[in-house]
């Protein structure tokens, strides 16, 4: 099981982005925390739990931001 995976973020603007984010990515079941950048425009997110990445893409996409994985 991935325990660890990184997505790049398009459209963050702010902090307040980077809590969005993180509050959508730990609603999922199998998430432990998520951690948005907005500098460095990444999310990296810890699981408990199998969560396939296209789940945590949807999640970001339903915030309103794009998300790709680069490392997972």
């Amino acid at each position: 099981m991935k325990t660890r995976m990184e997505f790049a973020v398009g459209g963050m603007h702010c902090g307040s982005c980077g809590l969005l984010i993180d509050d959508e990515v730990e609603e999922l079941p199998g998430v432990s925390t998520s951690a948005t950048d907005v500098r460095t425009e990444r999310t990296v997110v810890h699981l408990a739990a199998a969560v396939p990445a296209e789940r945590i893409i949807a999640a970001i996409a339903e915030a309103g931001y794009t998300a790709v994985l680069v490392r997972g």
